[in-house]
């Protein structure tokens, strides 16, 4: 009964949100290449994340929450859009991998999220918002930046996908003046958004979206917390790094990074920062705050990666689980539990739910599906499939594939050898066992259904390469 009336509390808060007196902020915080695991509230115990714990108390918690894509360029345009990357026609990081040397050629998809998409942020600006970008946007370049794409202020967004001066100033962005000597990237990402959000006006809602560049690489020590973590590495038991083979690439099994630790801390420390900020203005109780992450995170590469996903298979760049299943948070106004949701969602389903906790009707063709039903307890997803396009060769040295997630069943299928797998991940979360050949009917109605998802979206196609040789 207390949950009902909680859910029936959410709800008049959504309705009453629709009015333009009281229409709620909202603030997007994006994390780059953050792994589902990598936060104490998802299961790490080496890195340390009190903020966003605590923001995990007071938010919708989404167990199965996936990324458009297992890099970030697709799933920017996702969250930009609404839509599946591949209808988009970015479905790799930009500017991607093209090797000449392989066995396929990859689609040549886009390198700027196209101007005549309508973007989350034009709808909330014709609505009356007060849109501010700040941080990593790599969904084009100059032309196709954050300003021409609806946002009032971009701090930091121009077409690279990594810091090109590393965490401290000199930053070398022409989007971002440099700092004082010593000045922490993040730490300013997030000054910056505090400020715009204290002289905004205050007779209109805003929308902040903050994009941190944490934790991409180049891994770089956070020189304040650095030695906390070294000295908690040296300390624990079975320190060593734990590995497993994947393909041609080695899988990180566990968290022993202590520069990776002090990344994700400064994160923590900064969204901390940013929510109380909040609090102090009075402004975080209508506030529609999500948390989430662009793609999973970097436990599989050549050598050994940074992080790890464990007991999710492979990381970034794949389409196994631990390249996809990510991190998400909702705190929707009025909201003060953890509620853990079980949905399966996905990064383009952000764009309608925000609009609906803006009051603004959506008029345009989407793939996302808004959770606003969720988030206000009256019922589930009306979702069957879930697919993922990645017709590309990445540095996680993954191939070409594509996948579809069907309830408990998933389909990986590599276009390099032709062949697909078949796992079920409520029995197998790992997917460690392909049951491809016990189960001949199920693989090929998910293959039916994938090749349909993909001709629904146009999705672009890898061709053979007519210069390869083996």
């Amino acid at each position: 009964m207390k949950q009902l009336f909680k859910f029936l509390f959410v709800f008049s808060i959504v309705l009453g949100c629709n009015s333009n007196n009281s229409r709620p902020n909202v603030i997007f915080i994006l994390v780059d290449d953050l792994g589902w695991n990598d936060l104490g509230y998802s299961g790490s115990t080496f890195y340390e994340t009190p903020n966003i714990d605590k923001l995990s108390k007071e938010s919708f918690q989404f167990t199965n929450a996936y990324s458009a894509s297992p890099v970030c360029s697709p799933t920017r345009a996702s969250i930009m859009t609404g839509k599946h990357p591949a209808r988009v026609n970015i479905t790799d990081w930009i500017p991607g991998l093209d090797p000449q040397n392989r066995a396929l050629l990859g689609p040549k998809d886009l390198h700027n999220l196209p101007l005549e998409e309508i973007t989350i942020s034009e709808k909330l600006k014709e609505s009356g918002y007060n849109t501010f970008y700040v941080g990593k946007w790599h969904l084009g370049s100059e032309g196709y930046y954050p300003e021409d794409n609806g946002f009032d202020v971009n701090i930091g967004g121009f077409e690279k996908g990594s810091p090109m001066g590393g965490y401290y100033s000199p930053y070398k962005n022409p989007k971002l003046n440099d700092g004082p000597k010593g000045e922490y990237l993040t730490d300013r990402l997030t000054d910056e958004s505090i400020k715009l959000i204290k002289s905004h006006n205050k007779n209109e809602p805003f929308a902040m979206f903050l994009s941190f560049y944490n934790v991409h690489t180049p891994i770089q020590a956070n020189e304040k917390h650095i030695d906390y973590f070294s000295k908690k590495l040296s300390e624990m038991d079975n320190n060593e790094v734990r590995t497993k083979s994947e393909g041609d690439a080695i899988t990180r099994l566990n968290h022993t990074n202590p520069e990776y630790a002090s990344m994700v801390y400064a994160v923590d420390e900064n969204v901390g920062k940013l929510i109380k900020s909040l609090k102090d203005s009075d402004l975080y109780e209508n506030s529609l705050i999500i948390f989430t992450s662009d793609n999973g995170g970097l436990s599989t590469l050549k050598k050994i990666a940074p992080t790890s996903v464990y007991p999710l298979r492979a990381g970034k760049g794949w389409l196994y689980e631990g390249g996809i299943r990510i991190p998400q948070l909702i705190k929707s106004p009025g909201n003060t539990d953890n509620i853990i949701v079980n949905d399966i969602t996905a990064s383009y389903d952000l764009f309608p739910t925000i609009l609906d906790f803006a009051g603004i009707k959506n008029n345009i063709d989407i793939d996302g599906i808004s959770l606003a039903p969720i988030l206000n307890g009256q019922s589930e997803i009306d979702r069957e499939d879930i697919f993922w396009h990645f017709p590309h060769y990445h540095g996680s040295l993954w191939k070409p594939g594509s996948a579809i997630r069907s309830g408990d069943w998933k389909l990986v299928f590599h276009y390099e050898s032709n062949n697909a797998e078949l796992f079920n991940l409520k029995e197998d979360p790992g997917e460690i066992n392909d049951l491809s050949l016990l189960f001949e009917e199920k693989k090929q109605i998910l293959l039916n259904k994938l090749n349909n998802l993909k001709n629904e979206t146009n999705a672009n196609k890898v061709s053979i390469n007519p210069n390869f040789k083996n």
